[in-house]
């Protein structure tokens, strides 16, 4: 309790000093008073310049210059502060100072003609306030999120909550990881299905350099997009307009890109590289090792204008991840406390054997596109997508559990001193999966009066071929597990193979329908989806509906509503079951959801923020229960459960300190199941603990492994008062406990929990070289390039160690254990990004 108490303390003392160098920007008149400064603003050629802007750096308000360019501008005294001096078509100057009470300093500014320097043009788009469930994040606050995993999907964590900084898979709103939709331009993207530990996961799909829009949904979206039932994430690579790139090199990864475009403007390319290690990251966990992950992809997408109304993409992927792992040793301590037994145990565990595994994924789309006219746009897609994973495991484990002697004073420190239970473990496996998935489609769209249609229908076609042979040896205590004194028994054997060919249709139907005026309006989304799958010959229609009203108040508030029927055919991982064999007649999973809230614009501190609010129900049937350990899914393989999530979510955008934007995201969410035959015996015992009485009992309504009421996340940015070179991020995740299963157990399905996830990291970044190419020398090796930028990273820097899954441990008697799994503790890491 004095270390989640001390953890907690300092991460309130993180918030408390961003918060406190937010602070520090407001005028010090108590302090110090005022002080004066004056002067004139010229041109190169000595002239006066009339209307510039003068500053002070973080603040909304300033003054400009006179027809003379002089300026007087009432300032803090005592305290340093910066001023900027800008004009259009001029390139800005800042100048830092710190003067005493009542002192006035003269100065005069050169202003000088910049090159490509084209006055600020703000363009708003209110679709995200229209349509339920739509957050459009910043693709540039995902390049400067410290977070253990690069990527967009980290920065959707903050919005949705997270318990495992190692993935980049996430839950929304009560879902599963495989209940969210990811496209790229349009093409559905896929995602290894074997792996269960996010150790072995390797990069994202989405390369962050490439992104240009990010489109998330929460819930409560269109027809137009697929078959899912929690989340979708709709991303817009660039399209280049002149030859530019990026690189970075860090500790955990390195990456490439470059963009361009042909002299006659009709091709255009996007190329970017990434290769990622976590041996670093990995390599202080509690199992000891000798860790060999490696992960790398090329990614491309090309655009080619044949004429002004056809146009040529194509978008191309290939990735792969390797992980080898030695383990050696691993420690694990846990505390029990009860009215009957207190203690400090741990689990040493002496490894012998490895793991070694291989996913390969590529991805390649072509789609024609032919802007008929104004109204009318019509694209038509192929794509393919192949996955080829290989887990091999033969692991044997010797371990002994105990209490374990945290008396620094004794030479037993460490050391487990009173063993509870001793034994070894045997893990094999050997598992093959390859899916292709082929997909051809066309989209289209028409703009007529109020109304915007949109129309869709495509065909899948789906290979799976898998191999699974697993199988897990226990003795405990010289007594192999299960015990029968006449043959030897595994404790689990797993030892299947599947050949699955699936082809499926869809299609939607969306009308957009825009009602009112700008400052009174109202719009209607009205569609239905329908998806028929071969392999269970089931057919399904999904109605969905949505609207936003903007009344015509003062205030800027905008309400929007959806409901329909969400509804998730199933692939690979639902249809199989515990012991390995594939229920190729499983139904979709069905869901009806409802959404409201609202969207609300204001002014705080002198600058734009807004506040957005949103409540869900969702009631689902046919549910196919699972149970999570790590990032691995495994399902019962039946539609046997009956399910409900609903909760409400805020978020608060904004710019808490000037040209920085920050954000808030808290959720309250709860989600239960019932499954069917849930029924156990309770017995009832005499004084020797022999059963004389029994009854059974059904166990009714459970948590789900997604539940979790509380979540929190806190994106923060800020600088330096005198100087917007040095910048701060503060990355901060809060999640309440989850339930965790019992495999096995009925009376106690999801009864244990695993502790609340709390993490914080923080980023600082430096300025090396600034984008003013004119003041560098023509030998200068860096002259071409835009920026240079320096970045220390410190992850988990309240050093938490979170819970990702138990490991179940049985002493002398019997009585079962868990011991925790802890995720990666403090890091360094740093990282220098330029761009040209």
């Amino acid at each position: 309790m004095k270390i989640l108490f001390f953890q907690i303390s300092l991460t309130t003392i993180c918030i408390l000093l961003s918060v406190f160098s937010f602070s520090q920007k407001k005028p010090a008149r108590q302090a110090g008073g005022t002080a004066y400064v004056s002067g004139k603003v010229i041109d190169e050629n000595e002239n006066p310049v009339t209307n510039a802007s003068v500053l002070i750096l973080g603040k909304t308000k300033g003054i400009t210059t006179n027809d003379s360019g002089y300026f007087r501008l009432k300032v803090p005294a005592d305290k340093a502060f910066a001023l900027v001096f800008s004009h259009t078509g001029r390139r800005p100057e800042q100048v830092n100072f710190l003067l005493n009470e009542n002192e006035e300093e003269k100065i005069t500014i050169r202003l000088e003609k910049g090159e490509n320097i084209l006055p600020e043009v703000i363009v708003s788009d209110q679709r995200d306030r229209r349509e339920a469930g739509l957050i459009k994040a910043n693709p540039k606050s995902v390049l400067n999120l410290p977070a253990a995993i690069t990527g967009v999907e980290s920065l959707i964590k903050i919005f949705v909550g997270s318990n495992n900084e190692l993935t980049s898979q996430y839950s929304v709103r009560g879902g599963s990881y495989d209940e969210n939709l990811i496209y790229v331009n349009d093409f559905e993207i896929f995602r290894p299905y074997l792996t269960n530990s996010g150790q072995q996961e390797g990069l994202s799909f989405i390369n962050p350099e490439l992104v240009r829009n990010i489109n998330f949904y929460t819930g409560g979206f269109q027809a137009r997009y697929g078959d899912k039932m929690s989340s979708v994430l709709d991303i817009q690579y660039k399209k280049p307009k002149q030859f530019g790139g990026s690189a970075y090199v860090s500790i955990l990864e390195q990456g490439l890109h470059v963009e361009g475009l042909s002299k006659d403007k009709k091709l255009s390319y996007l190329v970017g590289v990434r290769n990622r290690s976590n041996r670093n990251l990995l390599s202080r966990q509690e199992t000891k090792g000798n860790y060999a992950p490696s992960s790398a992809d090329i990614q491309a997408l090309i655009n080619y204008e044949v004429s002004r109304k056809w146009m040529i993409e194509f978008l191309g992927n290939f990735s792969q991840t390797k992980f080898k792992l030695v383990p050696q040793t691993s420690q694990l301590t846990s505390s029990v406390f009860s009215p009957f037994f207190s203690a400090n145990l741990g689990l040493d565990i002496y490894f012998d054997g490895q793991e070694k595994d291989q996913y390969q994924t590529n991805m390649q789309g072509l789609a024609f596109i032919n802007q008929v006219n104004r109204k009318l746009k019509l694209k038509w897609m192929l794509s393919h997508f192949g996955d080829n994973e290989n887990e091999n495991t033969d692991i044997t484990g010797a371990y002994l559990f105990g209490q374990r002697d945290f008396d620094k004073s004794n030479s037993t420190y460490g050391s487990i001193v009173n063993p509870l239970g001793a034994g070894l473990y045997q893990n094999f496996t050997r598992d093959k999966l390859t899916i292709d998935n082929w997909n051809i489609s066309h989209k289209g769209s028409y703009e007529k009066g109020k109304n915007y249609y949109q129309w869709g229908v495509g065909y899948d076609k789906t290979i799976i071929k898998d191999q699974l042979h697993e199988w897990e040896y226990q003795d405990s205590a010289g007594y192999s597990l299960p015990h029968n004194p006449n043959q030897l028994q595994l404790n689990k054997v797993l030892n299947s193979s599947a050949d699955l060919n699936v082809n499926k249709f869809s299609g939607y139907l969306q009308d957009n329908i825009l009602l009112g005026d700008s400052s009174h309006s109202a719009t209607l989304q009205a569609g239905v989806r329908f998806n028929y799958n071969s392999l269970n010959r089931e057919f399904i229609i999904s109605p969905r509906l949505s609207a936003s009203w903007k009344p015509g108040w003062e205030k800027d508030i905008v309400f929007r509503a959806a409901a329909g029927a969400y509804d998730q055919p199933p692939f690979y991982r639902e249809m199989r079951r515990y012991d390995g064999t594939v229920n190729t007649n499983l139904k979709s999973q069905k869901s009806w959801q409802g959404v409201l809230g609202f969207d609300y614009n204001f002014s705080g501190w002198g600058r734009p923020m807004r506040f957005t609010t949103e409540a869900y129900y969702k009631y689902m049937t046919n549910v196919v229960p699972y149970d999570i350990d790590n990032v691995r899914l495994r399902y019962a393989g039946e539609n046997n459960a009956k399910a409900y999530a609903a909760g409400i979510e805020m978020r608060l955008f904004g710019e808490l300190v000037k040209d920085a934007e920050s954000w808030v995201s808290l959720g309250i969410m709860r989600t239960r199941e019932n499954i069917n035959g849930d029924f156990y015996t309770e017995y009832k015992l005499d004084s020797l603990n022999t059963p004389v009485d029994s009854m059974v009992l059904q166990k009714g309504w459970v948590r789900r492994p997604t539940d979790r009421l509380f979540t929190f996340g806190m994106f923060f940015q800020d600088y330096l008062a005198t100087n917007k070179n040095f910048k701060m991020y503060l990355n901060l995740l809060y999640g309440s406990n989850l339930p965790y299963n019992i495999p096995g157990s009925v009376k106690y399905r999801n009864a244990m929990v695993i502790d609340p996830y709390i993490r914080c990291d923080i980023g600082f970044s430096a300025l090396l070289l600034d984008s003013e190419k004119s003041k560098r020398r023509s030998h200068c090796p860096f002259r071409n390039f835009e920026n240079i930028w320096a970045t220390l990273e410190v992850f988990n820097i309240i050093d938490r160690a979170n819970t990702i899954s138990y490991q179940l441990i049985k002493d002398f008697s019997n009585t079962t254990f868990l011991m925790p799994n802890r995720l990666t503790p403090r890091l360094l890491n740093f990282k220098i990004i330029a761009r040209w």
